[in-house]
């Protein structure tokens, strides 16, 4: 009689290190190319207004002239930069501190009342990837050509049309390199090197470095730059909140989201207003559906917005489906006034009221500045020797600093002893932008002055502006 066995045990496993199975498939995504659809609209010409605004400051701002000298320059060999009338050196770097905080706060201003406004009109990324973009358009065609053209093998009519867009791109990028060294170099002498052939290293390398980087950040990586390199798409995040003006989809209105035959009644139909064309996804930029909620991704360009608009018109629907709202007014059906209620809020009234404050005594700082810096050295051979009238005298040196736009002659005294003086010549002429070093003796009679290290001080005056004064303090050494 047989006997009816059951499955055989399981052999246990040999005892040892567990393996952990990783799966590699999904580490990462696989990179799509972003064909995005041309799109006109309100927001479309804003972003060209901002394209064409930004870069006519770019690019001519540099050959403007003021006084003879190029108006804004940044020149690293002389340790001086011109902005149009005023002179600043390194001493002053304060301004490029404050300078910095006004910029901070103005983003954290923008993204608290319209989120990544910065980031769809003026990013430099967003704009370049703008005009290398229309460049392509032009070259190649809109979405369907391209995606053709890219999908064909390569023959001479595509090796043309790529070889076309490229060396466009890079005119661009190279003048683009120019035109940015040529706010640290005088442009125009620049100019004349890059015409002659006789760049010299460090211009060479910034140039093409700088015109590379553009070529394939703005070519190549686009909405890669965005998505994955970007700090600013990180920390939005935190500086969001319900009351900040972003891009949405109205999924109230929207959903569900069919398409329509004509003459349908889709609301007897149980159809939203959303016909699910997908052009709102074919005109991003960096190829993200609107219609699934805020993304990081999003950079606020409205693309979406402008593509939905011109789709309601045509179907005879309002537009607005993709606008500009906030969480709060699609939750609570805000009118325009009530979100505008909401966008004067606490925390951008404190953003607002301290980049007014910043700016006034920045401004206030600027308007009062003296052209003029002094800075006193002794002079480390000795720390005294005696005259031939057994007088005590120091040896300092002097550092003046012209910054104004025309020479000045100073007069030079100095205070804080009893019968304390220069000895020699006390009258310094500085050229305009210029700085000066000048050998100063000064003589205290012998027992006029408590023995060690006493105060005294420099004051270096304008012949022509008594406001132009500047008072250092020092120390004397009497034996």
């Amino acid at each position: 009689m047989n006997e009816k066995r059951g499955p055989a045990p399981e052999t246990p496993a040999p005892a040892g290190p567990r393996v952990a199975v990783v799966n590699t498939e999904r580490l990462y995504e696989k990179h799509k190319t972003v064909y995005a659809r041309s799109v006109s609209g309100i927001f479309d010409n804003w972003r060209w207004i901002m394209v064409f605004f930004t870069q006519a400051i770019f690019y001519g701002l540099c050959w403007l002239d003021w006084g003879g000298r190029q108006a804004v320059l940044f020149h690293l060999v002389e340790r001086k930069f011109y902005v149009f009338g005023m002179v600043f050196w390194p001493q002053d770097a304060i301004y490029l501190a404050i300078l910095l905080v006004i910029s901070a706060y103005l983003l954290f201003l923008a993204t608290a009342i319209g989120g990544r406004l910065f980031c769809g009109y003026a990013c430099p990324q967003t704009v370049y990837t703008e005009i290398l973009m229309w460049i392509e358009r032009k070259v190649e065609g809109d979405r369907p050509a391209r995606m053709k053209l890219d999908a064909q093998p390569m023959d001479a009519r595509k090796f043309r049309i790529k070889l076309t867009k490229h060396l466009l791109w890079l005119a661009v990028a190279l003048w683009t390199g120019f035109t940015f060294v040529g706010y640290f170099s005088p442009i125009r002498e620049l100019a004349h090197s890059l015409a002659a052939f006789t760049l010299g290293p460090w211009e060479f390398f910034w140039i093409f470095f700088y015109a590379g980087f553009l070529y394939m950040m703005a070519g190549f990586m686009r909405e890669q730059v965005c998505k994955y390199m970007c700090p600013y798409a990180r920390f939005q995040g935190v500086m969001f909140d319900p009351d900040t003006l972003i891009i949405t989809y109205d999924a109230e209105r929207g959903e569900p989201r069919a398409p329509r035959r004509k003459g349908e009644d889709a609301k007897a139909a149980g159809k939203g207003d959303c016909i699910d064309c997908g052009i709102c996804v074919q005109v991003c930029p960096t190829g993200i559906d609107i219609r699934n909620g805020l993304q990081y991704e999003c950079i606020a360009c409205a693309a979406c917005i402008d593509a939905c608009d011109a789709v309601m018109d045509k179907v005879g629907l309002p537009r607005g489906l993709v606008r500009y709202s906030t969480e709060n007014a699609l939750a609570r059906h805000y009118g325009f006034g009530d979100i505008v209620r909401h966008l004067l809020r606490p925390r951008t009234l404190i953003y607002t009221g301290l980049l007014v404050l910043i700016v006034a005594v920045a401004a206030w700082s600027l308007a009062t500045r003296i052209p003029l810096k002094v800075d006193v050295l002794r002079d480390r051979g000795s720390l005294y020797r005696e005259d031939d009238d057994g007088g005590i005298e120091n040896v300092y040196r002097l550092h003046i600093m012209n910054t104004d736009e025309s020479t000045h002659r100073y007069a030079l005294s100095v205070g804080g002893v009893g019968g304390i003086g220069i000895v020699g010549e006390r009258i310094v002429e500085v050229p305009a932008a210029s700085n000066r070093n000048v050998p100063v003796v000064v003589a205290v009679d012998y027992g006029a002055a408590p023995k060690g290290s006493n105060k005294i001080y420099f004051e270096v005056r304008s012949m022509a502006n008594d406001a132009i004064a500047v008072r250092e303090k020092a120390t004397f050494f009497m034996p």
